[in-house]
């Protein structure tokens, strides 16, 4: 008998099943449409094939074939023969997607966009399993290991996720493989014809045994325990992406991941923290330099038709010798070495160190950490710098506007040329740097055309309720109507600067923030800031802020490139590295000489001073008061009880009247009584009383009447209280007689005698059982565990009955021809 059919596409839908962890890694669903149409056509050849009797091999070449179509038909290269029949020249346009997609691997953090050369190789490597996945369960009869190659696919969201993996694509991809395996199992049963049970009733297929019924519930218990057992295990749960300001406040922007240096939106950083309302420390710097530039933490190099974007950096571990920019110092470069100590606290999760231009020496940094000579960034494929503690050597440079004017331009073919001025065609942008530039001969000059047009005499001004890309569009706009922030100025020069032929970068990091103790510095995420650095040959790369000073607390200005809005330019003393018009580093936002009234704070939003913060209740007290409250139910629960159970005060008053008999004697009857209400009451009392045998921990046995019960405690618990036994008989007597006698009991004081009960029995606890009778009273849980056990009881009672009914009429039994119990 050959295989069932079936078994080959439920084998193709589990690999779809599994492949659900994707899901985190894309920011789309195309990869799972792409990957559906491919495994379908995998599937349907080895369904074809099989139907033709071919042999294992045959269904083996019949899949990759199928693969190859619809690989083909997906990722088409131009070249194919009736859009679906591959050429060589596909096949080589295959090869070209491979290869790009490893260096993409390398470029793109989680989440990624919808890159061709990922989305293959995520579609080819789903349906490679689908044939492996087919070839084991189908062609071997060996499902179980088919959860090999599924995990092969799941193993791809635990190597890129930085602390833990979503829970439910693992339920997914686990449902599909446990489908897998009831499904070869019951075509494995259906080889051997019909079912059986011990009376020789006929039992369908798909009617679980016993040992069946507790595989099934063991696979699931298994399958939850692996999702809940990372969540109560401390240090085995966390998130994908955490945001530069993990303190207080909510970021929208993705600065990067911990633990992988994949390409990071450094601009996201920046104007995700623009809607932090509160200010909270990233970075603590102490160094020896009397007045330090900024404080970098990436480079942003990559001019695409979407914007700016970070390369991925590259370099040797940073215990080894780093250049040393000194050796090679040219003439008008001013060179000085310095030590700094970096302290990053919690709130800054990146897989980049905050260091300062040209460090030549670190101490307390493993061989994890990697630095990039050109982009001079200090980085990471396995940490972060969250909490590190670090120090190191480095060289600030001073640049002489003459040295700067004197150096050579690049050659055209070099490297830096071909990165640091590529750009898209923007014609407006071209045609503003023709005229700024003309006229202009050195690099320098046509440098410092550029930077002087941002000023706020060419109507400049600085403000944060704009867009914030680096885009063709975005650039237009800042360009057209002047108004924008640090990304704006940064992007559009560099942008500038490249369209006049001279290398140019975005760097990314903080100005100086205020300074506490002598030299050191408290960075917030008001101090994150970007800026434009442009390379001349034999100096190197050398900063220019275009942003206007006045605007951007710790903004420092320098010879070679002044405050533009300054009333007049002082030259600086020699080795001074700010001019004496630019801004104070350690001024606020409201001193005298800004310009710029709506000064932003660094990246916050909000009012000039400094951000108020609301009062934030700790979250643990949220939680005490949960569990006050979730304690306290079953107490209120007993109060209410006891409320609705309280009897008359004051009993209903009888009268008496006098009937004559038959025989000519007086009968007294009562009447103006409620018997109703009077039984109600005695059986309000009576409960009330069991339930204060339960909380005090007094036996209670329900085959005694009530008269048993009264001696019973009578002897038992209330020997040495006389009023107690009276009341307990009184109570006792109540309930008899509204169980059994036609006339209840009327002119009984129930209420008081309630009270004497329940006094006696609680001087009769010890302090423990009282406590718990007034806080956890005992007769509501065991009411509510009772309660608890019926509802599940009727729930199995249920759920067996729609088993029950869904076996009977099940599909297959009727297509089947089998009639139906």
């Amino acid at each position: 008998m050959t295989p069932h059919r079936n078994i080959g596409f439920v084998a193709a839908a589990a690999t779809l099943l599994a492949a659900a962890p994707l899901s985190a890694i894309f920011e789309r669903w195309t990869w799972l449409v792409q990957a559906a149409i491919v495994v379908s056509v995998v599937a349907g050849a080895a369904a074809l094939s099989r139907l033709g009797r071919a042999p294992l091999w045959g269904q083996l070449l019949a899949m990759l074939a199928g693969l190859t179509l619809g690989l083909t038909w997906v990722f088409p290269g131009g070249t194919e023969l009736l859009a679906f029949v591959p050429t060589p020249a596909t096949f080589a346009h295959f090869g070209d997607l491979l290869q790009t997609s490893l260096q993409d691997m390398r470029a793109y953090g989680v989440k990624v966009p919808d890159v061709d050369s990922l989305l293959f190789l995520a579609v080819l490597g789903i349906g490679a399993v689908a044939v492996v996945v087919d070839v084991l369960a189908v062609g071997l009869r060996r499902p179980a290991l088919a959860g090999l190659p599924m995990l092969a696919i799941y193993s791809v969201p635990v190597a890129v996720y930085v602390d833990s993996v979503p829970a439910t694509p693992f339920v997914v991809g686990a449902a599909g493989y446990l489908w897998l395996l009831v499904t070869d199992n019951v075509d494995r049963v259906r080889r051997f014809g019909r079912r059986f049970t011990g009376e020789g009733r006929d039992v369908d297929v798909w009617e679980a045994s016993p040992l069946a019924a507790a595989g099934r519930r063991l696979a699931v218990v298994g399958v939850l325990v692996a999702v809940a057992l990372p969540l109560a295990v401390p240090g085995m749960t966390g998130g994908l992406l955490n945001n530069v300001g993990a303190g207080p406040g909510d970021g929208t922007g993705r600065p990067g991941q911990g633990g992988t240096s994949g390409r990071i939106d450094l601009f996201a950083a920046l104007s995700g923290q623009l809607n932090q309302s509160e200010r909270f420390d990233l970075v603590k710097v102490t160094t020896n330099e009397p007045n330090p530039f900024y404080l970098r933490l990436g480079v942003v190099d990559d001019l695409r038709p979407s914007g700016f974007q970070a390369r991925v950096p590259t370099g040797d571990q940073v215990t080894r010798e780093l250049p040393d920019p000194s050796e090679r110092a040219p003439r008008g470069v001013e060179q000085r070495t310095y030590r700094a100590t970096v302290e990053v606290t919690k709130n800054l999760n990146m897989p980049l160190l905050p260091v300062y231009a040209e460090p030549v020496r670190t101490e307390d940094l493993n061989g994890n950490w990697r630095y990039d000579a050109n982009q001079q960034v200090v980085f990471s494929n396995r940490e972060n710098a969250r909490g590190k503690r670090y120090s190191f050597e480095y060289v600030r440079s001073t640049f002489n506007p003459d040295a700067l004017r004197a150096a050579p331009a690049p050659p055209s073919e070099s490297a830096v040329m071909r990165q640091g001025t590529t750009r898209p065609t923007v014609p407006d942008v071209e045609r503003l740097v023709t005229r700024l530039t003309e006229g202009r001969k050195t690099n320098y000059d046509k440098v410092r055309a550029i930077y002087d047009y941002f000023s706020v005499e060419n109507g400049f001004t600085y403000a944060l309720s704009t867009r914030n890309g680096s885009s063709g569009a975005d650039i237009t706009d800042f360009l057209a109507t002047k108004v924008g922030y640090c990304q704006q100025y940064a992007a559009a020069m560099a942008w500038l600067v490249r369209a006049a032929g001279v290398p140019a970068r975005v760097a990314v990091g903080f100005t100086n923030g205020s300074n506490t103790d002598g030299g050191t510095y408290v960075l917030t995420n008001q101090n994150l800031h970007a800026w434009t650095e442009v390379y001349f040959s034999r100096i190197g790369w050398v900063p220019f802020d275009a942003t206007p000073a006045a605007s951007i607390p710790g903004s420092v200005r320098s010879a070679w490139a002044p405050d533009t809005d300054a009333p007049e330019e002082i030259t600086p003393s020699p080795g001074s590295s700010a001019a004496p018009g630019a801004a104070n580093p350690s001024a606020g936002p409201d001193e005298p000489d800004r310009l710029d009234k709506d000064a932003d704070q660094g990246l916050a939003v909000g009012e000039s001073g400094p951000a108020r913060q609301d009062t934030v209740w700790p979250w643990w007290l949220a939680g005490a008061l949960a569990l006050l409250a979730l304690l306290a139910l079953p107490a209120l629960r007993r109060s209410a009880l006891r409320r609705r159970r309280r009897v008359r005060a004051a009993p209903p008053t009888a009268t008496a009247v006098a009937v004559p008999g038959q025989r000519g004697e007086t009968r007294q009857i009562v009447v103006g009584v409620d018997a109703e209400a009077a039984r109600a009451d005695a059986h309000a009392a009576w409960d009330e009383l069991l339930d204060t045998l339960v909380d005090f921990h007094v036996p209670v046995d329900g085959t005694e009447t009530p008269r048993a019960t009264a001696e019973r405690l009578t002897r038992e618990a209330l020997a040495e209280d006389a009023g107690a036994a009276t009341g307990v008989r009184l109570l006792g007597r109540a309930e008899e007689r509204a169980r059994y006698a036609r006339d209840p009991l009327t002119d009984a004081e129930l209420q008081p005698a309630l009270g004497t009960v329940r006094g006696a029995l609680a001087a009769r606890a010890n302090r423990r059982t009282r406590l718990l009778a007034a806080v956890l009273p005992p007769s509501v849980l065991m009411r509510w565990r009772t309660a608890l056990a019926e509802r599940s009881a009727r729930l199995v009672t249920t759920t067996g009955q729609a088993r029950q009914w869904m076996v009977r009429w099940s599909p297959r039994r009727l297509l089947a021809g089998r009639p139906a119990r």
